[in-house]
């Protein structure tokens, strides 16, 4: 089964106003050339400017996080599913590194997050990944079987269906060390193998993302890994030309 290819960019804490205009005008220049799928997650508050910005472009919105609830109600700062829908989102990223090491969110939460952003009419971007203590103990695959089991326990199929996996090892996030291509595609393996014994047809359709320190310089060598379906892009999604070139390497 041939398999869409989808570039995802992070912004995390970053950006102003004028940052996101100048990118907006570059991707809406050159996105048309290219032949991945692409979307953009920024801070919430400038999800609705930058959807201003790409409105001519092929470029998804998606969001960085998201309320576990579904409803409207008293959970003052939360923002829930259907206000993302609301302003343009078609993704959102739930459970990266960051928010369950800062934050406390677990794996129960995580899971709840992708079911909440389904519900909502959102693809949840879900985002797995180990320590560098773990990966030295040799955990990594029990650490990844974990997190995917929360979710195999506490969604649905609509919503396992529904769902993109980001793997990000934590030991390359932000560092500049990457994941060999070679180290990235056994992981993917793995990962699209667990998902099999729970549900061949959603094993052979999830989109499997790499996330930790893509470059364009060693996209393409990431990319060339079976199993591996594009990339979600922290510090390299900051500019343009940057998120392009390794869109570009997609072929």
């Amino acid at each position: 089964m041939s398999r869409r290819m989808l570039i995802a960019g992070n912004w995390k804490m970053n950006g102003d106003a004028a940052q996101v205009d100048a990118f907006a005008r570059a991707l809406s220049a050159d996105a048309g050339a290219i032949s991945a799928d692409m979307l953009v997650c920024v801070p919430f508050v400038y999800v609705e400017r930058l959807a201003a910005g790409l409105a001519d472009a092929p470029v998804a919105l998606g969001a960085q996080n998201l309320a576990a609830e579904v409803d409207p109600g008293a959970f003052t700062g939360e923002v829930n599913g259907a206000m993302l829908a609301d302003v343009g989102c078609r993704y959102v990223i739930v459970g990266h590194s960051e928010r369950r090491a800062l934050y406390g969110e677990t794996d129960a939460v995580v899971a709840a997050k992708a079911s909440a952003a389904v519900a909502a009419g959102l693809t949840p971007i879900v985002c797995v990944g180990e320590t560098l203590e773990q990966r030295e103990a040799d955990q990594t695959e029990a650490v990844l079987a974990a997190q995917l089991a929360a979710l195999f326990e506490q969604c649905d199929r609509a919503t396992l269906a529904a769902a993109v996996i980001a793997y990000e090892p934590i030991w390359a996030i932000g560092t500049g060390h990457s994941a060999s291509p070679e180290q990235a595609q056994d992981v993917h393996a793995f990962l699209r193998g667990q998902i099999a014994d729970r549900d061949a047809t959603i094993a052979e359709s999830v989109l499997l993302l790499y996330g930790g320190s893509v470059k364009p310089d060693n996209a393409a060598a990431l990319f060339a890994g079976a199993d591996v379906d594009g990339a979600l892009i922290g510090g390299a999604s900051l500019k343009a030309d940057s998120f392009l070139d390794i869109a570009r390497a997609t072929g």
